[in-house]
């Protein structure tokens, strides 16, 4: 990126810190928050630059000091030397980002193809990105589950929040999650000991709620009411609390039951359908643009799968980047850092290469 852009994301940096120190601005949390994403998101490539600036400065000194003084000839070499790997960081970092990196996330996990075993494994799932966001130090909140008769998920939809704004947060973690999950291992249904093959949906999308750019039709919407449930459907509130709301033209259907009033279960039903439709929009013009170069799998179909989990041979596998380890056991107690870099790292090669 030339110089005059740098100059601008620099300038901006700054404005930015000015308007943070002032305390009007926190009277307007929704705006607070928004600026402070991006001071966050910024707060790397001004390091960045910065430390290239001063290493720049350093070698013209360093190099003009040699002429009088050889002995400066050697810190001139090792200064130059550091150059191209500064250069190459700033590069990255100015790699367009993902608007939403700093986000929140939605997850939806669907159990699919094999019955009681894909809903244990769609259980597995949400305790392995739950025990992720409890070591990312991120709040997991449970808005509508619909539990198995052994404990697992036929569906579930969560949020995952960060505490605090961070310029890579939970989207940018989490983003490469949506697909079909495919398990492979011996049922507790089944008793001879035969290995199956079962499959669980995921769906995460960023939580962009109350600054999602679209406007909803009350007429557009059918909301039903009823009694919020728990295991194995008994009811665990005397009122219609619960709320599922309909958007007729996209058919997008969003439930929530956990908070304990209806007024409260329909304002966060609302927020999760506004981010979603958010993401439909944002899909559909990517894919307009020819610009999709990710797409998440909405039906629960094996053959479609992004990643498999093998359980006799401890495996796991993620078929998009060729990425593998035989440390299935560990990664399912939400040890997702190496499996998630190299799907960044991947991400982030090709849009250099772009």
């Amino acid at each position: 990126m030339p110089a005059p852009a740098v100059d601008a994301l620099l300038a901006e940096h700054a404005e930015l810190e000015l308007r943070l120190a002032d305390p009007s601005i926190h009277a307007d949390a929704a705006l607070a928050r928004k600026l402070g994403r991006r001071y966050a998101e910024l707060g790397p490539v001004v390091t960045a630059a910065r430390a290239l600036d001063a290493a720049r400065d350093d070698l013209a000194a360093a190099r003009e000091l040699a002429a009088d003084e050889p002995s400066f000839a050697a810190e001139a070499d090792e200064i130059a030397a550091r150059l191209p790997a500064l250069e190459t960081r700033l590069a990255e970092l100015l790699v367009p980002r993902d608007p939403h990196d700093g986000d929140d996330v939605v997850m939806e996990v669907k159990s699919g193809e094999g019955g009681e075993e894909s809903a244990l494994f769609a259980g597995d799932l949400v305790r392995m990105y739950t025990r992720y966001a409890e070591k990312r130090g991120w709040k997991t909140e449970v808005l509508d589950a619909t539990v198995s008769d052994l404990g697992g998920y036929k569906d579930i939809t969560l949020i995952l929040r960060a505490r605090t704004p961070e310029p890579d947060g939970v989207w940018s973690a989490l983003k490469f999650e949506g697909g079909v999950h495919r398990v492979q291992r011996v049922p507790v249904t089944e008793s001879q000991g035969r290995i199956h093959t079962s499959a669980a949906g995921v769906l995460v999308y960023p939580d962009t709620g109350e600054d999602a750019d679209v406007e909803i039709d009350e007429k557009d919407l059918r909301v039903d009411v009823f009694r919020s449930s728990g295991h194995g459907g008994q009811s665990v509130n005397t009122t219609d609390s619960a709320v599922r709301i309909t958007h007729l033209p996209s058919g997008i259907v969003v439930s929530c039951q956990n908070e304990r009033s209806q007024l409260q279960n329909r304002a966060r039903a609302m927020e999760v359908l506004r981010s979603r439709l958010q993401a439909q929009h944002e899909a559909a013009l990517a894919e307009e643009a020819s610009a999709e170069r990710k797409s998440q799998v909405r039906t629960v179909d094996r053959s479609e799968r992004i990643r498999t989990y093998n359980f006799p041979e401890n495996r796991i596998s993620d078929h998009r980047v060729g990425y593998k380890a035989h440390n299935l056991s560990t990664v399912l107690d939400g040890e997702l850092d190496d499996l998630l870099t190299a799907l960044t790292a991947a991400d982030r090669a090709e849009q250099l290469s772009s």
